[in-house]
C-alpha cells in the first residue's frame, strides 16, 4: 500500500491496476463496493506527490480506467472498421493514451493548488468537488466522452436513491467524498471534534440514499400503454448493403404485421436504412397499418434536408400512425457519425470512411415526439449517456425512448455498459423508458431503473410489455446539477484560497 503513495514506477503500475478496477464496479460485473476501492486508491496515490509526479500518476490511473473499460473500441475498429489487428491495437492505445489526460490534468491541479493534507475533512470535500469537475469536463470537452462514470456503479447499490435527487452526479460526488473520508479516518481520530463531523458527513449520503431508494417522485399521467419493440438482429456487414435493403424492409414489415396489437410499435436506430424521402411510400404504408390498429409506429431513419441550397444528412427518428414528429440526433459519435478533421483522415483506412459517417448535428430547439397523445423524449444511441442533455428532454416528457444499433460493440461489454446508463436515465427522471436496439439489449425500464422485460442479445424477436406515462418532475429534473455545481465551485474556491493563505503564512 505504501507503494501507491510514493513516486516511481511501482506506484504508477498500481495506479493502472486501480483504474482498471473501475470496470468491475460497472456493468456487467456490478461489484459496486469496488467503486469506493478505486477512488480511494486514486486519492491515496496523489497524497504525497509533487505536481509532475501527480500528472504521471493521474495519467496512469486514466489509462487503466479506459484501457479496461473501453476495450470494445478495438472491436469497432478491427471487426467493423476494416483495420488490421495491429493497426486497430495501435489506434486503440492512442485513443486511450489521449483520453487518460482527463485524469492527468485534475491530478496535477490537485497536487499543485488544491490538496490540503493538514485539513483532512476539507481535503476530502475538495477531492469530491474536483472529481465531479473532472467527470463533468470530460462529458463536455470536444463533444465529450461521458463513459465509465463512478456513479453508475450504484444503480443497484445503496446510493441509488440519490439519483432522482441530484442525478448520477450526486452519486459520483458522494462516492469520491466517502472514499477520501475513509482514507482520512486515522488522521481525523487525532481531532475528535472533526471526527464527529466527518463521520456525519460520511454517513449522510448513504443514509439518505438508502432511505430514498424506491421513493416515488412521479405519478402516472394515464393508463399503461402496450409496447411491441422489434429487434431485427441484422449483421452490421449487411446493414448498409444496397442489395440487402428490400430484405431488411420486408423483415421489419413482416415482423410488425405478425405482432400482437400494441399502442406503440418501436423499431431500432436506422431500422429503415435509406433516406426518409426515398422510403416515404413504405413509411406511409406502415403508417396506414399502424393507424388501422390504433398504434403509433416509431422508427429510426436517416433524414436529408436542404437548407440554403446545401444538403445535410441527419440520424433521425420519425413517428407515423397515431403519432407525429421527427427528431434529428444532436449528440453525434466521433468517427461513427462524423469524422473530425475529415479532410485529413478520410480515405486513410476503412474506419475513417464508414457508411453514414457524415451526419450533421440536429438543432437544439426541437419538439418532442408525440404518440397516443403523450410526449416522448427521444434519444438516439449515444445521446442517452449525457445526463444533462437527457434531463433537458425528459423534463418535458411523459415517456423516454432510446433506440440504438449496438452491433458496433460486437460481443464485448460495451452494450451492457450502454444499457446501464439508460437505466440510470430512467431512475433520474422517474419515468419509464423503452429501449429498442438492432441486436440487443432491447428492453423496458421502469422509473426505478429496473428492467421489467428484455430480449437477449443476438436474437431476433419482438418484445412485448407495458409502460406507464408519468408526470411531475424529480428534484434532479427540476434543478439539474446546478446546486451541486455551485457547492463544488465553492469547495474548490475555498481550497484554493486556503492553500494560498497557508503558503504565504
Amino acid at each position: 500500500m505504501r507503494w501507491i503513495t510514493r513516486p516511481g514506477w511501482p506506484g504508477n503500475l498500481l495506479a493502472v491496476a486501480a483504474g482498471a478496477i473501475t470496470t468491475l464496479a460497472l456493468a456487467p460485473f456490478n461489484i459496486w463496493p469496488l467503486a469506493l476501492v478505486t477512488l480511494a486508491l486514486f486519492y491515496l496515490g496523489l497524497r504525497d506527490l509533487g505536481p509532475r509526479q501527480a500528472l504521471a500518476r493521474g495519467w496512469c490511473y486514466g489509462f487503466g480506467v479506459f484501457g479496461a473499460g473501453t476495450s470494445w473500441i478495438y472491436v469497432s475498429i478491427h471487426t467493423y472498421g476494416g483495420a488490421s489487428a495491429l493497426l486497430a491495437g495501435l489506434l486503440m492505445l492512442a485513443f486511450i493514451a489521449a483520453i487518460a489526460l482527463f485524469f492527468a490534468l485534475p491530478a496535477w491541479l490537485w497536487a499543485r493548488w488544491i490538496r490540503r493534507n493538514e485539513a483532512p475533512l476539507a481535503d476530502a470535500l475538495a477531492f469530491a468537488a474536483l472529481w465531479l469537475a473532472q467527470e463533468a469536463f470530460r462529458g463536455w470537452f470536444l463533444t465529450g466522452f461521458p463513459w465509465l462514470y463512478a456513479g453508475y456503479s450504484q444503480l443497484d447499490g445503496p446510493l441509488a436513491g440519490l439519483a432522482p435527487l441530484g442525478g448520477m452526479w450526486l452519486i459520483s460526488f458522494s462516492l469520491a467524498l466517502s472514499a477520501a473520508l475513509l482514507c482520512n479516518l486515522n488522521r481525523l481520530r487525532e481531532r475528535k471534534g472533526f471526527l464527529v463531523t466527518a463521520l456525519a458527513v460520511l454517513l449522510a449520503p448513504w443514509i439518505i440514499g438508502i432511505a430514498l431508494k424506491g421513493h416515488t417522485w412521479t405519478r402516472p399521467a394515464g393508463e399503461p400503454l402496450k409496447v411491441a419493440a422489434i429487434q431485427g438482429n441484422i449483421e452490421q456487414s449487411l446493414k448498409w448493403d444496397p442489395a440487402q435493403l428490400n430484405a431488411q424492409l420486408a423483415l421489419y414489415r413482416d415482423m410488425t404485421f405478425s405482432s400482437k396489437q400494441a399502442d406503440l410499435i418501436v423499431w431500432p436506430e436506422t431500422a429503415v436504412p435509406v433516406l426518409k424521402e426515398s422510403a416515404q411510400g413504405y413509411l406511409d404504408m406502415m403508417g396506414s397499418f399502424a393507424s388501422d390498429r390504433r398504434s403509433a409506429l416509431i422508427t429510426g431513419v436517416p433524414v436529408r434536408e436542404v437548407t440554403h441550397n446545401q444538403r445535410r444528412y441527419y440520424n433521425g427518428i420519425t413517428v407515423t400512425g397515431e403519432g407525429d414528429g421527427t427528431y434529428l440526433k444532436q449528440k453525434l459519435v466521433p468517427f461513427g457519425e462524423y469524422v473530425p478533421l475529415q479532410d485529413m483522415l478520410r480515405g486513410l483506412i476503412t474506419f475513417f470512411d464508414l457508411p453514414m459517417s457524415d451526419f450533421a448535428r440536429g438543432p437544439a430547439d426541437q419538439t418532442l415526439l408525440q404518440a397516443k397523445g403523450y410526449q416522448i423524449a427521444p434519444y438516439i444511441c449515444y445521446e442517452v449517456v449525457y445526463p444533462e442533455f437527457a434531463a433537458s428532454l425528459a423534463a418535458r416528457s411523459d415517456l423516454l425512448l432510446t433506440i440504438s444499433n449496438d452491433t458496433w460493440f460486437g460481443t464485448s461489454i460495451g452494450p451492457l455498459q450502454h444499457l446501464q446508463m439508460a437505466q440510470m436515465r430512467a431512475l433520474e427522471a422517474g419515468r419509464w423508458m423503452i429501449r429498442a436496439t438492432n441486436n440487443g439489449v432491447t428492453g423496458l425500464i421502469d422509473p426505478f431503473g429496473r428492467i421489467t422485460a428484455q430480449i437477449p442479445q443476438f436474437e431476433r424477436g419482438i418484445l412485448y410489455g407495458e409502460v406507464v406515462p408519468m408526470q411531475k418532475l424529480t428534484p434532479y429534473l427540476k434543478w439539474r446539477s446546478w446546486p451541486l455545481a455551485m457547492l463544488s465551485t465553492l469547495l474548490l474556491g475555498w481550497a484554493l484560497l486556503a492553500g494560498r493563505i497557508a503558503r504565504t503564512v
